[in-house]
């Protein structure tokens, strides 16, 4: 499992890699090569405790986006959310390295590069908290899911999206690209549909989980929604 982590990790982002450079049209973005290396640092790092710490959960974060046990508009969902999210780092990088439209100061960049950073320990937080955070929309009544009330699900129903929305700001202000930042709003509106997805297969089909969704009344900010 080990080596199939070190080997999804590089690939994708050597794709991403890819998607980054080719829009920008030069491998001379000193943002971008720090961007990939962070992540691929980070990344492998939080994959390898998790391989350490709940080995089941790495299993299923490792599995094909694409399942027979998702709704089928969980299914729909994806394939424009993935193609999106490529689609927004290719718009980050024709912004802040080709047409240059933004012009973001370094402490800003530097900024985020900790935002990012911020994400990613804040994301993997929410995983040890978390065993059943599953990339899919999915009841796992074969791991024997249960509803999680503690760490960050005492403030908000979705806290790995909402660690999505702080990655996607993050990444943005690193590329230099202030435009990007549009980004976060396609995907916190692409969230909240797959939010509605998700709730409803948890309503049928997890016990408790409508208490809690009574105790808890935020899905993915705390005081907005």
């Amino acid at each position: 499992m080990v080596v199939r982590l070190i080997v999804q990790t590089v690939v994708w982002f050597g794709i991403m890699g890819a998607v980054l450079f080719a829009s920008a049209g030069t491998f001379a973005w000193l943002a971008a090569w720090i961007y990939l290396a962070i992540m691929l640092a980070l990344s492998l790092t939080t994959g390898l405790l998790l391989a350490w710490h709940d080995p089941a959960l790495l299993r299923e974060r490792l599995a094909a986006p694409i399942q027979k046990d998702q709704p089928k508009a969980d299914k729909v969902l994806l394939s424009v959310l993935l193609p999106f999210l490529f689609g927004a780092f290719a718009f980050m990088a024709l912004d802040a390295a080709r047409f240059r439209w933004s012009t973001v100061p370094p402490w800003v960049q530097a900024a985020g590069a900790l935002l990012l950073v911020l994400s990613i320990v804040f994301s993997y937080r929410v995983m040890r908290e978390n065993s059943f955070a599953a990339p899919v929309v999915k009841v796992q009544s074969e791991r024997g899911q249960r509803v999680v009330t503690t760490g960050p699900y005492r403030y908000v129903r979705h806290p790995l999206y909402s660690g999505s929305l702080l990655f996607v700001a993050g990444t943005s202000l690193l590329l230099g690209s202030w435009w990007g930042l549009l980004a976060a709003l396609g995907l916190a509106a692409l969230l909240a549909i797959r939010i509605g997805i998700e709730e409803k297969a948890l309503r049928a089909g997890l016990a408790g989980y409508d208490a809690y969704a009574e105790r808890v009344p935020y899905r993915l900010v705390p005081f907005v929604w």
